[in-house]
């Protein structure tokens, strides 16, 4: 596959995507961060319809660029792999951010929920890469973790306050429980919003006797 003609320069990509190593990103040119954007959507896109084992090149299709656009921004697969990882957990923080600004505590809670099911349930198609990721960057999967918990105590302490959510559990709690059952490999949409409402249901306040 020959490069896009409008991404063939070097300069415009090499030594500008985010360091795949976890040491964070380094600044990227407007033309280059487009790029980028253009293969993670493309990436996540794929990894979704072809079941995880989507190939660079489809992915590079899917994104309208041409594979050297492609490997400049990610040399492996596995770095493509925590990439859409990255995003993801990027969104699914700014959702938590969103509902506890916008929503009603009881109604932020509950939104937030239904965004982390779909949020893992996605990871279902690239669970072997996302465990290799994290064997070869173990700071990953902890850093994350230590932002999605953050991201549910955004939502989870105001209902807590607000006296409509159970006070006897933690944001670890929580993600235990809910993180478990999105990961079955046999669940199913309707199974998965069935469980979700038990899971709301028992995150109410227990009645006093």
């Amino acid at each position: 596959m020959t490069d896009d003609p409008g991404a063939t320069s070097t300069e415009e990509d090499r030594g500008s995507a985010p360091d795949a190593t976890g040491g964070g990103a380094r600044p990227m040119r407007a033309d280059a961060r487009r790029n980028y954007e253009r293969l993670i959507e493309a990436a996540r896109l794929v990894f979704a319809r072809q079941d995880g084992v989507a190939s660079m090149e489809a992915i590079a299709k899917e994104a309208g660029v041409g594979a050297g656009t492609l490997y400049r921004h990610f040399p492996r697969r596995i770095d493509v792999v925590e990439a859409v990882y990255r995003e993801d957990v990027d969104e699914l923080v700014a959702a938590a951010e969103t509902f506890a600004a916008g929503l009603g505590p009881w109604d932020a809670l509950v939104s937030w929920l239904q965004a982390f099911v779909r949020y893992a349930s996605s990871k279902r198609t690239f669970l072997s890469e996302l465990h290799e990721a994290f064997e070869k960057n173990p700071e990953l999967r902890v850093a994350s973790r230590e932002r999605i918990e953050g991201a549910i105590d955004l939502v989870l302490t105001p209902a807590q306050e607000a006296g409509v959510a159970r006070t006897d559990l933690d944001g670890a709690d929580l993600m235990q429980l809910i993180s478990s059952m999105c990961m079955s490999a046999t669940l199913t949409p309707e199974q998965s919003a069935r469980l979700l409402v038990v899971v709301e249901d028992g995150l109410r306040p227990r009645p006093q006797p």
